[in-house]
């Protein structure tokens, strides 16, 4: 292991060198408003986000980059540095509930909140994560120099690219094209009608022939998963392949044979897709799986708990380039206070609840941040199933107090990790804390903003559009799953769901054990729990899509090593972004015209 770094080592902030400049800020708002919705598109179709520095990066050292031979003054590393803070907060706001507890609400109780409101409480969530980053700057990244991996790869990427402008560009040019194809191929395949076609299997279960297109096994015009799967890696590719297979390919069949599942006429008749009414009763292993491996592997994390409890006091003299104290005290207060009506007013939770969630929240903000601090992965969703789990057992019936309480903790825990991977970057480039922590609010203002009008166009109807073929959406499946168990007990579960709760539970527990004790050259060979959980709760095509992307990347990988360092990631980011924006073209123009 290396050794720390030392303060000494970290250039000093330059007070002369441009830094915050209006087109910096609003570059930032603008690219991170259009990546918001990539990743809430993401979000709804596998449950997973993607970090977004480097996109943000690129495509504004492109954009300047031409404009410079019109005479625009050249685009500076530390202005950069301003624009990929905003946008990755920006980017981050499918965390702050988008993707999950908001909709799993709107499921259960059929409570909807218009575009004000949800701007409003997006942001007031999100808000509270940053706040709370800002007063763990100088603990963690300066007494404590935490890793925070993310940010030391931002850092280096963007050192790299003004070194060597002509790799920054050929990059540049990459992430277009990768792109234009997700695009292309989303709209075609609106316009041509293009849907999975099954693979020509079939075989017996008793008196009925299934077919591979019944369960899933099919072949997926889109890009979106390949470009996932270059991102997530064969590990996590084949993973998700493994969980198709066992959950699709064997449980499934199962299910029908059995009665768990009940399959309509409408459905029971040629290659036509099984995948809403199995999924009713597979989402409950699959959520079982993914809520006990990321506690799990949360646990693994408890010297970081500890180190977080001991670590959060105040040391050292305050920086000139930190936020002034009284600014930061006044931001923490209005946070706090605003999420707490928040959830009372627009929510009806009990006042000591909302009172006791932002509390227990500031706490688990704290941790997450040095979690990421420590491993580079914020766990999200293991804040918010904490905070869900101690408000199932306090009011068990209360769905929007289990549900948005921890919304508060899970979008704040995802906001506080964003920050200090963007302060880290910028502590490593000599840029101001100050100035990135300005960025960062009008980047969550910027994300609100684009990404609730995205989500609203997208799925306008939460409880007939999601947790089926076209929006899986296993993020809000998982919470709505833990909501619903509180409310409603085992009793209200489908036929052998609690058997495949405890199974499913308890596979996700070995496995992220497995993860955290097997030494790192066999690691591999541990099937990853979150994209087995996630192949169990998501159409067969997802998981074949995104293996094949996996399968990309390692051969990339192993034949042309330095080329793919430079662009597999960038590919696939550009395939995601291309789709992504193309889809909520599509929604944008179906709503308009009826």
């Amino acid at each position: 292991m290396s050794e720390p770094e030392t303060v000494s080592a970290h250039p000093p902030v330059d007070p002369r060198a441009v830094q915050v400049t209006f087109r910096a800020i609003a570059t930032g708002m603008v690219l991170g408003g259009v990546l918001s919705l990539t990743n809430i598109y993401t979000g709804l179709k596998i449950g997973w986000g993607f970090n977004m520095s480097v996109t943000a990066m690129l495509v504004s050292f492109g954009l300047y980059r031409g404009l410079e031979r019109f005479g625009v003054r050249r685009w500076g590393m530390l202005e950069n540095n301003i624009n990929q803070t905003g946008a990755s907060a920006a980017a981050s706001i499918s965390s702050a509930g988008l993707v999950a507890p908001i909709p799993a609400l709107t499921i259960l109780t059929g409570q909807e909140l218009s575009y004000p409101l949800l701007v409003g409480w997006t942001f007031v969530v999100s808000l509270v994560g940053v706040m709370v980053a800002i007063g763990l700057r100088r603990q963690m990244l300066v007494q404590d120099p935490l890793p925070f991996p993310h940010g030391i790869a931002s850092a280096e990427t963007i050192k790299q690219m003004y070194a060597k402008g002509s790799e920054a560009m050929a990059r540049v040019y990459a992430l277009i094209g990768a792109a234009v194809v997700g695009a292309t191929t989303k709209l075609t395949s609106y316009l041509l009608d293009w849907h999975p076609v099954g693979l020509p299997f079939s075989f017996a279960i008793g008196a009925r022939r299934i077919t591979f297109a019944n369960l899933g096994f099919s072949v997926d015009p889109s890009v979106l998963m390949i470009g996932a799967g270059m991102i997530i890696g064969l590990r996590a590719g084949a993973s998700m392949l493994l969980g198709l297979v066992i959950a699709w390919g064997v449980l499934a069949p199962m299910a029908v044979d059995s009665g768990w599942a009940v399959i309509p006429d409408a459905l029971n008749q040629g290659d036509k897709l099984w995948f809403g009414p199995i999924n009713k009763w597979m989402l409950w292993p699959g959520v079982s799986m993914m809520v006990t491996s990321a506690l799990t592997s949360f646990a693994f994390s408890w010297r970081s708990v500890l180190a977080s409890i001991r670590g959060t006091r105040p040391s050292g003299e305050d920086d000139v380039h930190d936020v002034p104290r009284r600014i930061f005290l006044g931001g923490l207060a209005f946070a706090g206070i605003a999420a707490v009506l928040g959830q009372v007013l627009l929510f009806d939770v009990t006042w000591w609840i909302a009172i006791l969630a932002v509390a227990l929240t500031f706490f688990l903000a704290v941790v997450a941040g040095r979690v990421a601090g420590e491993t580079g992965l914020t766990p999200v969703g293991p804040m918010g199933k904490v905070t869900q789990l101690v408000f199932g057992v306090l009011s068990a019936e209360n769905v929007a107090g289990n549900l948005m309480a921890a919304n508060v903790t899970g979008g704040a825990a995802s906001q506080c990790g964003d920050m200090l991977q963007d302060l880290k970057t910028g502590l490593l480039i000599g840029a101001s804390p100050r100035h990135q922590a300005l960025s960062q609010v009008f980047g969550v203002l910027a994300g609100a903003l684009a990404g609730c009008a995205g989500y609203l166009v997208l799925v306008p109807d939460p409880a007939g559009m999601l947790l089926t073929e076209e929006w899986p959406a296993p993020a809000v499946a998982a919470w709505k799953g833990v909501a619903e168990l509180f409310r409603d007990g085992i009793d209200g579960l489908p036929p052998m769901a609690p058997e495949a709760i405890a199974i499913g539970g308890g596979v996700g527990i070995v496995l992220a054990i497995l993860e955290k004790v097997v030494p790192a050259a066999r690691r591999k060979w541990v099937p990853s729990p979150s994209a087995v959980g996630i192949a169990i709760v998501v159409p067969g095509f997802y998981s074949i899509s995104m293996f094949v992307g996996g399968v990309i990347a390692a051969v990339s990988h192993r034949v042309k090593p330095t080329w793919a360092a430079r662009f597999v990631i960038i590919l696939g980011a550009g395939l995601i972004a291309g789709e992504s924006v193309a889809g909520v073209a599509i929604a944008i123009y179906r709503t308009i015209t009826g």
